[in-house]
């Protein structure tokens, strides 16, 4: 491979290249020599809402700390509300994402904890709500028997690849 290999990540070895290309960021600006691509998955994964892999090249790589909650983003208690627990991680992970010069669109791989399996379907739905562009990050959902705190029902912890400017 040529170039920098601490600039590339490889989050997998086989598929289909489906995106790529320079960013354009709203304020008209173009970052180069910064490329995401999403290899295409079969029909289960492209229904379970993620791609088998992510590669990038160039940019900034952050690494999310697991996110939980049991208030939403006005502390609000939501301790048993799945969904709201949901919606709130994925916008705490956006803000830290935006500190980092980013957003959630840039996520390109999340581990995702439930404790309850019966809850996988409808975090599926959740995510793909969250990806409406159909890029969805290489992801693993894993349940686990218990959380640190009592009220937590799911915790999301990520990586996301950002533009350096």
């Amino acid at each position: 491979m040529k170039g920098n290999l601490s600039k590339r990540i490889v989050i997998a070895t086989a598929g289909l290249i489906i995106a790529g290309g320079t960013l354009q960021f709203s304020r008209g600006q173009q970052v180069r020599n910064f490329s995401v691509q999403y290899l295409e998955g079969t029909a289960q994964q492209k229904l379970r809402a993620f791609s088998p892999a992510v590669v990038t090249q160039g940019g900034k790589t952050v690494w999310l700390a697991g996110q939980t909650t049991t208030e939403d983003l006005n502390h609000k208690s939501i301790v048993g509300d799945f969904d709201a627990q949901v919606r709130t991680d994925f916008a705490l992970l956006d803000q830290t994402l935006k500190r980092a010069g980013g957003s959630l669109r840039n996520m390109v791989s999340m581990t995702v904890f439930i404790n309850d399996p019966r809850h996988g379907d409808r975090f599926i739905e959740l995510r793909r709500e969250m990806f409406p562009d159909g890029k969805y990050p290489a992801s693993a959902l894993i349940t686990v028997s218990n959380f640190a705190r009592p009220g937590i029902l799911i915790e999301i912890q990520g990586v996301a690849v950002v533009a350096e400017k």
